[in-house]
């Protein structure tokens, strides 16, 4: 190839620079006449106008047209999709008594095995988004049974593969073996694959959990805490501060004076993390005993002020009234009964599996206690005919008693679980 003059190329770069010079300037030329030829039509026209010489023409009514208001185009535009609404259910069971009969329910030839005692609630447990119950007893070794309310590890792992998650473990027997007593059984409970709530094993757990348990489903999250009433009327041993949340200060005595600033303390706790939602499990009341004390309204509306949104109890033994509040979306149910006891004395041998219907709202996402069932539930002992005890759904046992169905239940089971289902629906459908 031969190489360039570069001073030729230099004016050929140079002309070029010129010649498009001059077209920019021809083009400028062209938009200046155009705009100055615009503006003198239009100065004419006003000229016109003013002096007469032009006048606008009516228009024949006949001829008439219709301008729209706007001439801007109508742009459909498609509503923005909502989330749906989150459903989500919390199932809540009774006080679990360690007593020699419930014990034995469990034994077999190799050691213990609960499954059978709680297969039938099962579907009702393992259904929910999220369960607990509580536990009123330790896992503290041998001797079982009703002296030392101890439990082989054996009925905690039958609650977990029933469906549980949570245990309430503030109640009466949390410190029945002291310090030592109360850190094995929450191991044990954490062994089996649930968590505990309301007792800790020692202060610095309950500082860094805030005394309070948080769970989140399907992005609803759940606060729950949990308190008891006393401990049978022992003290919390040394080093033992808040091993144990509490609803008095007297605990240990006349259960007179609440203990509102300990109280507020946890719900406040709970509140900084932010819950959607927050329950409260709590041992109160008087056993054997229906009746609703002051402390308890006390207690409720305190709860219910600082943002609990459902108080479920336990330790009556009995099923007391559940009072739901639609409007402000609360729920108080003042006892359930008992899941598993003895069954020895009148309104005991029957409680109820709650199942609260938590909603977060797609569209606003507030969440908020929509409504609330229950499923009744009886103790059947069979002890005294070799066999063990069971809790049955009395609605589906009388359902298969009705249809004289494989394995119903006696007549005289039959007859007790009717008035039993009376009394329970007489007490769960209260509302404010």
């Amino acid at each position: 190839m031969v190489p360039e003059n570069d001073e030729l190329n230099s004016r050929r770069q140079a002309r070029e620079q010129e010649r498009n010079f001059m077209a920019f300037q021809r083009k400028l030329l062209k938009i200046g006449l155009i705009i100055t030829a615009a503006t003198m039509i239009l100065c004419i026209a006003a000229i016109l106008i003013t002096y007469g010489f032009l006048r606008p023409v009516p228009l024949d009514p006949s001829m008439s047209v219709t301008v729209p208001s706007s001439t801007a185009p109508t742009i459909q535009t498609e509503p923005v999709p909502t989330q749906p609404d989150t459903v989500i259910h919390f199932v809540a069971g009774g006080d679990l008594n360690v007593t020699d009969k419930t014990v034995a329910s469990g034994t077999t030839v190799s050691g213990y095995d609960y499954t059978d005692v709680f297969m039938d609630v099962l579907p009702v447990l393992a259904g929910a988004d999220l369960t607990a119950v509580n536990f009123e007893g330790s896992l503290s070794g041998t001797p079982y049974g009703t002296d030392r309310r101890s439990a082989p590890q054996q009925m905690m792992l039958a609650l977990r593969n029933a469906g549980v998650d949570l245990v309430q473990a503030a109640n009466s027997h949390s410190i029945l073996h002291g310090l030592l007593g109360l850190r094995s059984t929450l191991d044990g409970i954490r062994e089996a694959g649930m968590e505990p709530v309301g007792a800790f094993s020692d202060k610095a757990e309950f500082q860094k959990s805030g005394g309070f348990v948080l769970r989140e489903v399907q992005g609803v999250r759940i606060a729950i805490v949990a308190f008891t009433k006393g401990m049978d009327g022992m003290g919390l041993p040394a080093n033992g501060e808040n091993c144990v949340n509490l609803l008095y200060k007297d605990y240990n005595s006349t259960y007179q004076k609440v203990d509102t600033e300990g109280i507020t303390a946890v719900l406040r706790a709970a509140e900084s993390a932010q819950p959607d939602v927050t329950i409260a499990l709590l041992h109160w009341g008087s056993e054997f005993n229906s009746q609703i004390s002051a402390t308890q309204e006390k207690i409720s509306e305190l709860m219910l002020k600082e943002g609990v949104d459902a108080i479920i109890g336990t330790h009556s033994h009995y099923v007391q009234n559940a009072v739901f509040d639609p409007a402000n979306g609360t729920l108080v149910a003042y006892s359930l009964g008992d899941l598993l006891g003895d069954a020895d004395k009148a309104g005991t041998d029957y409680s109820v599996l709650l199942d609260l219907t938590i909603t977060k709202d797609g569209a606003t996402g507030k969440t908020s206690i929509t409504g609330f069932d229950y499923t009744p539930i009886y103790i059947v002992d069979e002890t005294a005919t070799g066999g063990g005890m069971r809790v049955l759904r009395i609605r589906e046992a009388m359902d298969a008693y009705e249809n004289n169905c494989l394995g119903k239940v006696s007549d005289e089971v039959y007859a007790a679980m009717k008035s039993a289902l009376e009394k329970i629906d007489s007490r769960m459908q209260t509302k404010k």
